[in-house]
């Protein structure tokens, strides 16, 4: 294998990692729909990619070649799996890594191009935490991935002197925002709409946490100072962009959503979760479907239902201040019903006891709409306090 695999994860390593946490990814057999450089495409999804390079040879490929097909094999993954609860750790690859590498102008402008054609890519059955008010959605945390990588072509074109390109990148970065910005105004101002203007408040200020990360690559110094300060920290100081949408979203997130920015480490283990797209986790706190889903679902044994309740009792334990976890409880209780007591003995001992915990008990009693009240509640209190 050549040198540059040998420095990152193995193609085959790497898409064992996806079929590991998304394997209902590969239920159904598929037929290859193109072949040849991964770089040239995109046009027909993530999955021909995944699919085509399963079976590249990459071996064959001289430098150049490799780098860009491994960059889009990449991407291609992340894709897939950045919404699982096991998301590939690629970012810093995709972000800067790939990036600093190359040292070709039209080599770079292809990896450039390729990552325009990625961003159309659907995430429909690969994630549920997407969020669409105004119809230029779907807002989600896959746009935060994609913008880290726009700021690592951006940060190569400045780098490199090619202007045109450098302008492309800030252009799509720019269209990227607004986009997102348009959703997040749409929705505080829809009536009814206060818990999808939570939901974009997440997503929105994940995203420019994101972009950061992928700034953090570029070099120091005035060449880049000019960018950094049009695209970084607008979760933070910088309240010019999109009319300082980010920065009250980050505002909002910090009053009513920021417990919740966990990463859901307790349901990591929970294998029997990756069975189905169906399964996969909303953004939190909105979980009592989910919770109710888990009930019911036809792939999940009593066992399972055991595992996750067990899980979700650890992590109302061990992350303070969250509330989705406690949600999803109220909604797997509620839908259980008279069969609640056949999985409380299926848990370990540990888990039974915390169970009967009084503390736990209160929150998971709350009904869903006094939950929901509360939370628009808190919405209504973060914007006035930002008009104040």
């Amino acid at each position: 294998m050549p040198n540059l695999i040998e420095q990152f994860i193995a193609p085959a390593n790497l898409l064992g990692l996806v079929r590991n946490t998304a394997p209902f990814l590969f239920a159904e057999p598929r037929a290859i729909k193109s072949s040849g450089r991964l770089i040239e495409r995109g046009a027909h999804g993530f999955l021909d990619i995944l699919d085509q390079g399963a079976l590249l040879n990459w071996d064959a490929l001289d430098d150049t070649a490799l780098r860009e097909d491994y960059f889009a094999f990449c991407l291609a993954c992340h894709h897939a799996t950045v919404a699982t609860y096991v998301p590939t750790d690629v970012d810093a690859k995709i972000r800067g890594l790939l990036w600093r590498m190359n040292r070709g102008q039209e080599s770079t402008r292809r990896m450039f191009d390729f990552t325009l054609r990625a961003m159309h890519w659907s995430i429909d059955g690969i994630s549920r935490r997407a969020t669409s008010v105004a119809g230029v959605g779907p807002v989600s945390g896959h746009n935060g991935e994609q913008l880290s990588v726009l700021a690592g072509a951006l940060g190569t074109f400045i780098k490199t002197g090619d202007t045109e390109h450098a302008h492309n990148a800030a252009a799509a970065i720019d269209a990227e925002l607004e986009r997102e910005a348009t959703e997040f105004r749409a929705a505080l101002k829809k009536k009814g709409a206060e818990l999808d203007a939570l939901r974009i408040v997440a997503s929105l200020t994940h995203n420019v946490g994101d972009l950061d990360q992928g700034i953090s690559f570029w070099p120091a110094g005035v060449t880049h100072d000019e960018a950094r300060a049009r695209f970084g920290r607008m979760a933070h100081e910088n309240t010019t962009p999109c009319g300082g949408a980010f920065h009250l979203a980050a505002r909002v997130y910090k009053k009513a959503m920021s417990t919740e920015g966990h990463r859901n480490y307790p349901l990591r283990g929970v294998k029997a979760l990756r069975q189905s797209a169906d399964l996969l986790l909303p953004l939190g706190p909105f979980l009592d479907d989910w919770g109710a889903l888990t009930a019911i679902h036809p792939l999940l044994t009593w066992n399972d239902r055991a595992e996750i309740l067990a899980a979700l009792i650890h992590g109302c334990k061990t992350i303070p201040g969250q509330r989705g976890y406690y949600r999803a409880i109220h909604g797997m209780v509620n839908a259980l019903g008279g069969t609640l007591d056949r999985v409380v003995t299926l848990l370990p001992a540990r888990s039974r006891s915390d169970f009967k915990d009084a503390a736990l008990r209160k929150q998971i009693a709350v009904p869903r709409i006094s939950f929901e009240s509360s939370m628009k509640k808190l919405l209504a209190a973060a914007l006035e306090n930002q008009i104040r």
